[in-house]
């Protein structure tokens, strides 16, 4: 899957998506379960609401929170749809049983089949690329894949974040898949070589290091980059012409993404309302609304992307099925812990 700005309006219209996903349903209501926390999410909540007739109820929180909490409470669960941050946590949640399979053209055809379920227990809605960032003042040639991260040229170099963060997990889970665990093994303890000071703080916060001089290489998912070029991001935005980026292993597996995504869950009160909403996040109206309201990157093919984003470029997405990159997850962890990445 290649990633290009365009401008080029897909087949399916977000009208046509819509007058689907309503169908016979024009009334009642859904309860959403959500651990995405971005105030523009807003618009799509109140646009499916108009069209539809259907009010939405929500319950925010931490994902491992919602699923416990739905797992507590059983079949008498109010929830109707789970949506969450990060590949790691759709899986966590099919394999708590809180999630159920369904069956939806418009999903299975308009989502890529790499970025859903195996089982169509949960789709992905909008990606982030995991990015490796640099100081241009200092870097003359930054590593070009992620494999290079473990390059001892880059010793005393390298920032990143703390292993228990699931953008750590997965990207470490996608290298299991794409290059083996003992190779993961060998590039994670290259990583930790390389360290300019102990695993610490959220992806700005690694660019906040390159700029403060604390390091000169990092990974961060690129909608926190791409926030900075469009709003003041403290720390970040003054300086963000010292930090240069890389789009990863171009001419190999391609570029690390990190999904967001949902799932029905298993005893949704509201079913038929549910899936007419998760059909909604894929039109092309919504779709935008994630470019454009939270910089992220569409999950359907062809649909246009926010300025900010396609700041960034083109580049060549990885392929790996991520429903094997999640079952990765916990091998990714024991190389974490073996090899002392705090």
């Amino acid at each position: 899957m290649s990633l290009t700005p365009r401008t080029s309006i897909v087949a399916l219209s977000a009208a046509a998506v819509m007058a689907g996903a309503v169908g016979a349903t024009a009334e009642g209501e859904l309860n959403l379960y959500s651990s995405r926390h971005y105030d523009t999410d807003e618009r799509l909540y109140s646009d499916f609401t108009e069209a539809t007739g259907i009010t939405i109820n929500r319950i925010e929180g931490k994902a491992d929170e919602l699923i416990a909490r739905m797992e507590a409470e059983g079949a008498n669960s109010p929830a109707d749809i789970l949506l969450t941050v990060d590949t790691s946590r759709l899986q966590r949640a099919k394999d708590a049983g809180v999630l159920q399979a369904i069956d939806s053209a418009v999903l299975e055809d308009r989502i890529p089949s790499n970025l859903q379920d195996d089982d169509n227990q949960w789709f992905g809605f909008s990606q982030r690329a995991r990015i490796i960032f640099y100081d241009k003042n200092d870097v003359t040639n930054p590593p070009r894949d992620y494999v290079s991260l473990a390059d001892p040229a880059y010793k005393g170099l390298v920032c990143h974040r703390s292993s228990s963060n699931v953008y750590s997990q997965t990207l470490l889970a996608a290298v299991i898949e794409n290059h083996g665990e003992d190779a993961a093994r060998d590039w994670a303890q290259g990583v930790v070589d390389n360290f300019a000071r102990d695993p610490q703080g959220g992806d700005t916060d690694q660019l906040r290091g390159i700029i403060s001089g604390e390091c000169d290489i990092s990974i961060a998912n690129s909608y926190y980059f791409a926030r900075a070029l469009r709003r003041d991001v403290d720390g970040v935005t003054a300086d963000i012409e010292q930090i240069g980026w890389v789009f990863p292993a171009q001419d190999a597996e391609g570029a690390h993404m990190n999904l967001s995504g949902g799932g029905v869950a298993k005893n949704a009160p509201n079913r038929d309302n549910a899936i007419a909403f998760m059909e909604y996040l894929v039109s092309d109206q919504a779709q935008q609304y994630f470019s454009a309201g939270n910089d992220e990157f569409p999950t359907v093919p062809g649909v246009p992307l926010s300025e900010s984003v396609a700041k960034l470029g083109a580049f060549e997405a990885d392929k790996v099925n991520l429903s094997a990159v999640a079952a990765n997850v916990p091998a990714a962890q024991k190389i974490f812990n073996d090899v002392g990445w705090k």
